[in-house]
């Protein structure tokens, strides 16, 4: 192989979970396809669907399995390598040897996918499908299932998406061992910054130290690096301005290991030594949301009232500088925190970065009971449920001084009970500070996944002035 898997029997006692959920008819699972990026033969680079790994594991385009719930038979669908495919790739395993390693015994050709369809659908046969996330997918289903493009979404079975959920949210402990890996990588990626960053450089710069981190460590990214002296724009991608003095660097990064499991970790440092004295006021007040936030994790607590406790910590930070005023707890009832914490807490991490999120947050993060808020600020909390064992998920608070939300919520008069308004202006170019950790929820609390990185304000500071002497 020249992939990386687990035991054959670990797939195929997930597959074997996924029958028992109580689904009839046929499972199909979709991996995906490569996906060019300016003609054909260019492509990006290829990422397995994660249902299809969790599942079956092979790391391979162009493959589609299917389940039947009924039988309990398992059939992966894929085409041999041809001589001429072998010329550009070497020989690789066959799909027959693959298939065995991953606990299946049949094989069919790609192209007959669809006879199995149609002739499960011409039989009464329910069909389940994943929420299709890439075109060329959801217009292969639409020719198998013999409908227009949009249509599909029909065939998105909330059963298949719930048992899916239903195993996936509590990691196993050989996951919980992938994720540790892939967070260790990513802390170094974000000591690499800190370390390596110095006026007059470049943001691209410091991204590729986090990013050559990552790849020398047999590792990919979890997603596109973060590297910004403006953290104020939550995910803001554009890194060609220079750092200076009195500046502070936001970097959220993550690995995705061998095994495709995901970190994802965010510091802010000084571009120089020290912070500024307004600067280390704000850490604090972010910090300490941190680690309140982080003491709640157990077992039984609705990770949104995590987020609540976040979000009054940073008002009652606030306050003591005179920004915010009145009832803090009334200020974020009303809404009045994501002035400066626009964003949630934190998400289920595992094979993707949030975990499952193609599924729907209102199905990963909630309940049929706990519906998601539309409230500003709170309606971007991806997680919001009750934590249980084996859940794996990031603590991500922060402070965001966007200067065109001021001017819009002064404008309107908007929560002047709340906001110090003339006093928040003073503030408009301050930027952003996020801290991120990643977290497995235990019988008992929690544990940090990897390692810790420096995250007090002495720790921080002390890097930089290594890095600097």
């Amino acid at each position: 192989m020249q992939f990386r898997l687990f035991e054959s029997a670990v797939y195929a006692n997930r597959r074997a979970g996924l029958r028992k959920n109580g689904l009839t008819g046929l499972i199909i699972l979709l991996g995906n396809e490569e996906s060019s990026m300016n003609y054909k033969d260019n492509w990006y680079p290829f990422r397995q669907d994660s249902h299809f790994l969790y599942y079956f594991g092979i790391n391979t385009a162009s493959l589609v399995a299917v389940i039947d719930a009924d039988t309990g038979a398992e059939i992966i669908f894929g085409d041999e390598l041809t001589i001429e495919d072998i010329v550009w790739t070497g020989p690789l395993p066959s799909l027959v040897d693959m298939a065995h390693a991953v606990g299946v015994s049949k094989t069919r050709p790609y192209n007959h996918i669809e006879t199995v369809i149609r002739q499960a659908m011409a039989s009464g046969r329910k069909i389940h499908v994943t929420p299709p996330y890439r075109s060329e997918n959801k217009i292969k289903l639409a020719q198998w299932l013999q409908v227009g493009v949009d249509a599909v979404d029909q065939f998105v079975s909330v059963p298949l998406i719930k048992a899916i959920i239903s195993q996936r949210a509590y990691k196993e402990n050989r996951e919980v061992a992938e994720m540790d890996k892939a967070t260790i990588i990513s802390a170094d990626m974000h000591l690499a910054a800190m370390r390596f960053a110095k006026p007059g450089m470049k943001e691209y710069e410091v991204m590729a130290k986090v990013k050559e981190t990552a790849y020398a460590s047999n590792a990919s990214l979890s997603f596109h690096p973060i590297v910004t002296i403006h953290g104020e724009t939550l995910h803001n991608v554009y890194s060609g301005h220079t750092i200076k003095e009195g500046q502070m660097i936001l970097c959220d990064a993550g690995a995705a290991n061998d095994m495709h499991y995901a970190g994802d970790l965010t510091c802010t440092f000084p571009v120089g030594k020290k912070f500024t004295d307004r600067q280390k006021e704000m850490y604090e007040i972010v910090l300490h949301a941190h680690q309140t936030s982080v003491a709640m994790l157990k077992p039984g607590v609705l990770f949104k009232e995590v987020y609540l406790n976040a979000a009054q910590k940073i008002v009652e930070g606030m306050q003591q500088l005179g920004i915010m005023k009145g009832n803090a707890a009334e200020a974020v009832a009303a809404g009045a925190h994501a002035m400066f914490f626009q964003c949630g807490l934190g998400h289920m991490i595992g094979l993707d970065v949030h975990d499952m999120e193609d599924l729907g947050e209102t199905y990963v993060g909630y309940t049929d009971e706990l519906k998601k808020s539309t409230q500003f600020g709170i309606k971007s909390l991806r997680l919001g449920r009750a934590l249980e064992p084996g859940f794996t998920l990031t603590v991500e608070p922060g402070i965001y001084m966007i200067p065109e939300l001021m001017d819009k919520w002064e404008s309107e008069n908007k929560f002047t009970e709340f906001i110090n308004y003339p006093a928040l202006q003073n503030y408009r170019d301050f930027s952003g500070i996020r801290v991120e950790e990643d977290y497995l929820i235990t019988e008992t609390g929690y544990r940090l996944l990897g390692k810790k990185l420096p995250m007090t304000v002495a720790e921080v500071e002390a890097v930089r002035a290594e890095s600097l002497s």
